[in-house]
């Protein structure tokens, strides 16, 4: 993050404070030579780690403390507070951990200390080759945690995609506005599956798997042998067959290569029209809207994110691009394209140099419907996260798993990261149930929002603040019970309702 002039917030450590000023539990927020760093009193004495979340810089003194762990305010990662290891994505990296010193009755924190190795799993009963079918969230996390787990044999990643793992919550936000570098994208450069021994394969189709000879086939002919096989494959965007969707400037948002395109074609573009108004949609609207063009949004309901968000917040974000100048066309639906304007069921004519098409994915679960796996509306997976076949496992947007008393398909970056990390744990063995609580955020005109937990269906919504102020919590209910709930501005309470839902 760079150091700047002023340092962070609390003690400088390094001057030594009391003893008797570091809270009992919690943490104390100090620095070091211009690096933040919490100071923690733990049953086995003092503790201490960076205080700058590995994943985006948020600072985690103001996150939330549970024990041991500390959850970071932006995107819910979580550390220990005992070594720095990074438990939960969205953080992959450790935090530093530095050499605590007691001195009569002050204590005093100088130099960082050597990275504590992670816990290795048993490698006796470990499977030899395990083989990843996908480049997304799931896939990424599920290689870094198998070998994070001491994981020593063949590990394969083969992802359909022609660039390795990217940080594709970023694609319809900074990377879409131009606030974000290239090279901010790639999770890691390549050196890290070399290092790591994955290998990568891009460009990778599939065609079938053969459960019998314990085979993944590739489009080639190439076969792929494997013990423990995951199945990430994520979900693609649905395709609309109205008149004039297959000309070349219309677009699809999934892949860094779409978002590479949809910027090449925004160059020489003056106005786009998107058409769906869900969180993609909306996040490119803004994205596009800070370049300068001219942005309409066509939606076919009255009220945009209403169905995941509720109505205030599905209000106030609309609002919000409003007041930025991007048009929202509501209860509208898009009726034809002639490569210059988009013609909607009213008969208005929309001028469009280009059309980006974001109304929602689907699953994709062809390869395991031809595998015997069960599906329905996504691969089904036990609470451990295995598929109907023993030894194949499924993680990400494509898996429906057991959430509370029913089953959920969870579309979230976070959630999909921490599947993959829940797999690679079980398929060296661990039995660890997933019961992980949802999370994800989305970005509107400079705004972050977030939510946790899942509420397909509610009964009571309870607002608490103003949207347009930002500073508010809704709370989504189902006969009496809290699932979940949408904030901006409060996310230290955001993560407090994450830890109630846990609980």
């Amino acid at each position: 993050m760079g150091h700047s002039d002023t340092p962070p917030p609390g003690p400088d450590f390094a001057q030594g404070i009391a003893l008797s000023n570091v809270p009992a539990s919690g943490v104390l927020a100090g620095h070091v030579d211009g690096e933040a760093v919490l100071l923690a009193r733990l049953d086995d004495g003092l503790h201490a780690v960076s205080g700058t979340c590995t994943h985006w810089g948020g600072v985690l003194g103001e996150g939330l403390v549970e024990g041991d762990v500390v959850h970071c305010p932006l995107h819910h990662a979580c550390f220990s507070l005992r070594t720095g290891r990074a438990l939960k994505a969205p953080a992959f990296a450790p935090l530093d951990a530095w050499r605590v010193e007691i001195e009569g009755d002050k204590v005093f924190v100088r130099a960082k200390q050597e990275a504590v190795e992670a816990p290795k799993a048993n490698t006796q009963a470990h499977p030899q080759r395990i083989v990843i079918v996908g480049g997304g969230a799931a896939g990424f996390a599920a290689a870094t945690r198998l070998r994070e787990l001491g994981f020593e044999g063949a590990l394969t990643m083969l992802s359909a995609d022609q660039d390795p793992p990217c940080d594709r919550p970023n694609l319809s936000k900074d990377f879409l506005a131009g606030s974000a570098p290239p090279e901010w994208i790639p999770l890691q450069p390549p050196s890290y599956y070399t290092e790591r021994r994955i290998d990568l394969r891009l460009r990778c189709d599939i065609t079938e798997i053969d459960t019998a000879a314990r085979e993944v086939v590739t489009q080639s002919g190439e076969r792929f042998g494997y013990d423990a096989l995951l199945l990430a494959t994520g979900a693609e965007p649905v395709r609309l067959p109205t008149p004039g969707f297959d000309r070349a400037n219309v677009f699809m948002l999934r892949t860094l290569e779409d978002a590479r395109a949809i910027l090449a074609a925004a160059e020489k573009a003056r106005s786009v029209a998107l058409v769906g108004a869900g969180f993609i949609g909306m996040e490119a609207a803004g994205a596009l809207r800070t370049r300068g063009l001219e942005v309409h949004v066509i939606a076919r309901e009255d009220v945009p994110l209403e169905r995941v968000f509720g109505r205030d917040f599905g209000n106030g974000i609309t609002e919000l691009h409003r007041t930025h100048g991007v048009n929202i066309h509501l209860k509208a639906t898009a009726t034809s394209f002639d490569g210059q304007a988009l013609t909607l069921e009213d008969g208005t004519r929309i001028p469009a140099d280009l059309v980006i098409v974001g109304v929602g994915v689907k699953p994709r679960t062809q390869l395991a419907e031809r595998a015997g796996l069960q599906v329905e509306n996504g691969i089904l997976v036990d609470a451990m996260l295995q598929t109907s076949m023993p030894g194949i496992y499924a993680a990400g947007d494509v898996a429906r798993y057991p959430l509370g008393d029913a089953r959920a398909r969870i579309e979230h970056w976070v959630h999909a990261e921490r599947q993959g990390q829940a797999a690679a744990a079980n398929m060296l063995g661990a039995k660890q149930v997933f019961d992980d609580v949802p999370f994800f955020w989305t970005f509107h005109q400079g705004h972050d929002f977030r939510y946790t937990g899942h509420a397909e269906q509610w009964d009571d919504l309870r607002v608490d603040g103003s949207v347009s102020e930002k500073n508010c919590t809704a709370r989504f209910y189902r006969d009496g019970r809290l699932l979940a709930a949408a904030s901006i501005g409060r996310d230290q309470e955001n993560l407090q309702i994450e830890a109630e839902l846990r609980r």
